[in-house]
């Protein structure tokens, strides 16, 4: 069975995809104004330096005021510097130079402009008679600048509001599930308290009574009806903030192996393993706690068919000593590595009857209300699952 937000992970990478491609497209179609604007401006300059030729070679004074208005006071955008052959600046054009520059520091602020421009375009040549020749050092101007990086500001916007949308959707899809998870679990807890009580009440006139007193079934029957009002507590305490103790880890962890094992195969065998001190602490909630060993326990017993052993171990994990782990560890059926990631999604299962929220609702309970860890150790097919708890110490 697929789990049940893989639709909603489709959906997200065709928006990603599309998203790419508008992107993609703007960048082209950008780039190709950024292209024709540019051979525009070189056009410009061209006719700019004809006309600067021109009026030094004409004594045609009519003309002269038309070429000096129609094109070269007409270039108010491109910035421009002169120089004659020996490289001296001898006008700009369109440079503003910071107020108050001496004229020595203004020089120098000019030909490193003049460096930069000729990293942007080759510089034109402007022959007069005699041989004598001009240069004319030109970059983009302001708007073919600002078109260039605007694809960039676009994407980083595309960036930003992709991201937003991301953590937004998260976030919705997060509220929605734990509405549905505080929903269930108090429906649960209702539908269960009705029966349960009628049950206590069974159980109280059962070992009052004469005939029945001494009878096994009747404490086996206590102990179930115990079970049933830890079940209801258990679905009670989600969505309230469960109070976390400080709590014997080894005795709580025996307590829970204690009453799976009478009510499961004779053939699974349970061991349990410490590396800690007898009374050392970890902060849990008993009932929900004994509820996490119980589902990652029964998920072992059904990947090994019934039939094999589970092995938990106390220590304390390598990065943090003040931390308590418990090493769940069976000899079923393992997890291929593509899998791994997803045996904690809601809805995710591999037998035929279940709903695949066990382990999602253990992740849940340890992470969510034990501020701890649980996740899959070590795992390979044909030998087994480790899967690992981490909870807080003192």
């Amino acid at each position: 069975m697929l789990p049940i937000y893989d639709q909603k992970s489709r959906i997200k990478l065709v928006v990603l995809a599309g998203a790419l491609l508008i992107a993609a497209a703007t960048v082209i179609y950008t780039n190709i104004l950024v292209g024709r604007l540019s051979e525009r401006e070189q056009q410009q300059i061209d006719l700019y330096a004809k006309a600067q030729r021109y009026i030094i070679s004409t004594e045609e004074e009519t003309n002269l005021v038309f070429v000096q208005e129609q094109i070269i006071d007409a270039n108010t955008t491109i910035p421009i510097i002169f120089t004659d052959d020996q490289g001296n600046i001898q006008g700009t054009k369109n440079i503003d130079l910071p107020k108050g520059m001496s004229e020595e520091a203004s020089i120098k602020f000019l030909r490193e402009r003049i460096e930069k421009m000729k990293a942007q375009h080759p510089p034109i040549v402007v022959e007069y008679a005699a041989g004598l020749r001009n240069y004319i050092y030109y970059q983009d101007s302001v708007l073919l600048t600002q078109l260039r990086y605007y694809p960039l500001v676009q994407l980083a916007i595309i960036a930003c509001l992709g991201v937003i949308a991301y953590f937004a959707f998260s976030y919705s899809r997060r509220a929605e599930q734990n509405r549905v998870w505080v929903g269930l679990a108090k429906e649960t807890a209702h539908q269960l308290g009705t029966p349960l009580s009628s049950l206590m009440a069974w159980h109280t006139y059962l070992k009052e009574s004469e005939r029945f007193r001494d009878e096994p079934i009747v404490e086996e029957l206590g102990k179930d009806v115990r079970r049933l009002e830890i079940i209801t507590e258990r679905f009670s305490n989600i969505g309230s903030v469960p109070v976390l103790k400080d709590e014997n880890i080894l005795q709580v962890t025996q307590n829970a192996i204690a009453y799976l094992q009478s009510r499961v195969s004779k053939k699974v065998v349970f061991k349990i393993e410490t590396s800690l001190p007898t009374h050392t602490p970890a902060k849990l909630n008993i009932p929900l706690f004994d509820w996490v060993i119980e589902n990652i326990c029964k998920n072992a017993i059904d990947a090994m068919d019934g039939r094999g052993s589970i092995t938990i171990h106390l220590r304390r994990p390598a990065r943090n000593k003040s931390q308590v782990a418990i090493d769940i560890t069976d000899t079923g059926k393992g997890i291929s590595k593509s899998k791994i990631d997803r045996v904690f999604l809601p809805g995710y299962t591999t037998k035929k009857r279940g709903w695949g929220l066990g382990l999602a609702l253990a992740k849940r309970i340890i992470e969510n209300y034990h501020q701890g860890r649980l996740f899959v150790k070590w795992s390979e097919l044909g030998k087994g699952t480790t899967f690992r708890i981490i909870l807080n110490g003192e």
